[in-house]
């Protein structure tokens, strides 16, 4: 019966959350369909690990945080090879139009270490409060504490560093 019922709520959360997990997975790979696979794979995992869970209540962390492992465990499978979207290919490409809107965000970013890329995207791009943040990354509040203070630092440098270049 316990089964049942948090399947149901785990169910409710996919249903709910499923443009954010999706774009949680995207965050990582920058690739959609990539990020589709991480997301049907995370399902899969929370689905036949589903007695794994010993609070119902925490079942979006949980989920959360099957997301993050499952695309970090893609990103270290998939170290050599970096693909890029037709999206991305073209913002790139000569002669398309520029557009910059918070591209140096986007790619400041990206420069991060993931464990500070994380905590910043969980905690700002999914609006997720500090206490959720740690449960998906299965760290102290503490420690999140730090690496989004010193994530946020870092990423301020790197702007402003990226700004000052291109004064010149």
């Amino acid at each position: 019966m316990l089964n049942r019922k948090t399947e149901k709520l785990l169910t409710r959360c996919i249903t709910e959350h499923k443009e954010n997990v999706y774009r949680l997975a995207y965050s990582y790979v920058k690739n959609k369909e990539d990020a589709l696979d991480i997301v049907q794979d995370s399902i899969y995992k929370a689905m036949t690990n589903i007695e794994l869970l010993k609070n119902p209540e925490a079942v979006k962390s949980w989920f959360y945080r099957i997301v993050v492992n499952t695309a970090l465990d893609f990103l270290r499978r998939n170290k050599k090879v970096q693909s890029m979207d037709h999206e991305t290919i073209e913002i790139y490409a000569p002669g398309a139009e520029d557009v910059y809107t918070d591209i140096d965000l986007k790619r400041t970013l990206d420069d991060l270490p993931v464990k500070y890329r994380s905590v910043i995207i969980l905690r700002y791009f999914e609006d997720m409060k500090i206490d959720e943040v740690a449960a998906v990354l299965g760290e102290n509040v503490n420690t999140i504490k730090t690496r989004l203070y010193q994530g946020l630092q870092m990423l301020r440098v790197k702007m402003v560093d990226e700004s000052l270049k291109e004064s010149k």
